[in-house]
């Protein structure tokens, strides 16, 4: 029986983690602030991931085979992780982001060396605690954070650049809903002149990447997506399905577009995952399931 510490995971991607791990007679730790409570079956352990002396008292004595850190924003949060729990862990899997690819603009799709952690500039003095800061150097902070852990020795670490998520009756980012809306309502949708496709994962299977990925023994970053970029055009077609409306696309130059909708090309390449043992699926087999229970959990609400 594996002892598996995950950092977060309360919700979305994380409890469908935590579920796969226990349906596989793993022993889970899950270390979160304590606002709510975690499933069932797990261990929990409250403390706040920004008190490096609130982290240590709460893990004790405890050590694990993985961590899996679903909630490391910055660089300061990786320090504090690399000094509480080396020692304690054969191996870390940071949860990352497509986002650490934000300056790209490749008519490629983009393989993990495009950014390399070794070589990312790690500056502890921006004011990370700032929540608006943070919010804003979204993909910077992840990208130091990779940084830290690639650079920490004798610290074995893993970054699982995920890509955008899409699925799940418990969807929170409104995206899906953004687009609903405007369908049902006959308003047009701001995209950028020229809008590129972009990558995606179905909210299931990044749970089932994580959950292999803390079975195996290789480290670095590695992109996690599914087969099949998708443009904004494709995703609505799958809304327009599901709401019976008609999508109107209103090109912008410049200015506030939706998401979904990229001015910029920064498809990742998933053939380091694929190497390494894991194939996704195409995202044509889930993307209309992905989309109708997002939608009809909301009607319920409604």
């Amino acid at each position: 029986m594996r002892e598996i510490c995950v950092i977060g995971g309360n919700r979305y991607v994380g409890k469908r983690l935590i579920a796969r791990l226990l349906e596989s007679g793993d022993r889970v730790t899950v270390i979160n602030r304590g606002s709510s409570a975690p499933p069932a079956g797990v261990r929990h352990l409250v403390a706040d991931r920004d008190d490096e002396d609130s982290l240590r008292a709460a893990i004790g004595s405890r050590s694990f085979d993985v961590v899996v850190d679903q909630v490391c924003y910055t660089p300061r949060q990786a320090e504090i992780a690399v000094r509480v729990f080396s020692g304690r862990t054969r191996r870390y899997v940071m949860t990352s982001t497509v986002e650490v690819y934000e300056y790209e603009n490749s008519a490629e799709p983009v393989r993990e060396d495009a950014v390399d952690p070794l070589a990312v500039l790690v500056d502890t003095a921006l004011p990370w605690d700032d929540p608006a800061f943070r919010e804003e150097r979204y993909g910077e902070g992840k990208r130091q954070a990779e940084a830290v852990f690639a650079a920490a020795a004798g610290f074995p670490s893993v970054a699982v650049r995920v890509a955008h998520v899409l699925g799940g009756h418990d969807d929170f980012t409104a995206r899906v809903d953004h687009y609903a809306e405007r369908i049902r309502a006959g308003e047009p949708i701001a995209v950028p002149e020229k809008n590129h496709p972009a990558t995606y994962v179905y909210v299931e299977e990044i749970a089932d990447f994580l959950a292999w990925t803390t079975g195996q023994e290789f480290t670095g970053p590695v992109n996690a997506h599914a087969n099949g970029p998708l443009t904004t055009q494709d995703i609505c077609a799958a809304i327009e399905r599901e709401t019976g409306g008609r999508v109107e696309f209103a090109p912008v130059h410049g200015g506030e577009t939706s998401p979904f909708s990229f001015a910029r090309a920064y498809a990742m390449d998933n053939s380091r995952a694929t190497a390494l043992g894991y194939t996704f699926r195409h995202t044509s087999e889930w993307l209309q399931q992905a989309v109708s229970e997002t939608l009809a959990a909301r009607q319920e609400v409604r």
